[in-house]
């Protein structure tokens, strides 16, 4: 309970105070503060960090789950042509690292995932979570593609759904079709003890199945 206090009270600050500029209510408002409320402090505090700066939040953990059926194999190596947004080796039990900091141009937030390889160089997946489009968040993969997205919290886990998938081209946003979609993305953010959260992901397609399923567990890096 005190650190739930703790941490509505850092929520709470005047944005007069010098400590306000270091919290972020945007994840917050999107859900809305009876949703936030159902959050571990961790998770909360986790996404309330305001990135802006030079200032990054940085994750250490290790995948413990990846496999793909044929089709999520086909899609991730044909995604290499807008830079491999989805894994393209399915090793485990091999490190990972996660960083956050601030994309300058919109002040959303660009995530950077490296995944070792049992052999060669890691792979890195850049995505950039914008506070746009039409459910308020989106998920920008490069290549004018992004992903529009619904929070919710199920089972004490911060969830982020895809609802459909756009392409800008120029000025105008398309609404790709469902022929075009890779599937439905979930994506769930799981406390598993102090400092410490699993991530996992799952791409499922209606017509082929659970395309991708991966997790990790990773810990905080303070200081």
């Amino acid at each position: 309970m005190s650190a739930q206090r703790d941490t509505d009270q850092d929520l709470q600050l005047s944005p007069s105070r010098p400590e306000a500029r270091l919290v972020d209510l945007r994840f917050r408002a999107l859900l809305g503060a009876a949703e936030w409320e159902r959050l571990p402090a961790d998770v909360r505090r986790r996404f309330s960090k305001r990135l802006s700066g030079s200032a990054a939040a940085t994750y250490v953990g290790r995948i413990t789950e990846l496999r793909m059926n044929r089709a999520g194999r086909i899609l991730s190596q044909a995604l290499r042509l807008i830079g491999a947004p989805l894994p393209v080796c399915l090793d485990t039990d091999v490190a990972s690292v996660v960083t956050v900091t601030e994309d300058g141009a919109t002040g959303g937030q660009v995530w950077t995932r490296l995944y070792a390889k049992r052999g060669g160089f890691p792979q890195v997946i850049h995505s950039a979570k914008r506070f746009a489009g039409p459910t308020g968040l989106e998920e920008y993969v490069g290549y004018g593609v992004a992903m529009p997205l619904r929070l919710s919290v199920e089972d004490g886990a911060l969830t982020f759904r895809s609802a459909g998938y756009t392409l800008r081209l120029g000025r105008f946003r398309v609404a790709l079709p469902g022929w075009l979609s890779p599937g439905a993305l979930t994506v769930t953010h799981r406390e598993t003890g102090a400092g410490a959260f699993e991530f996992a992901l799952s791409l499922r397609h209606p017509l082929f199945g659970e395309l991708l399923r991966q997790s990790g567990r990773y810990r905080d890096q303070r200081g």
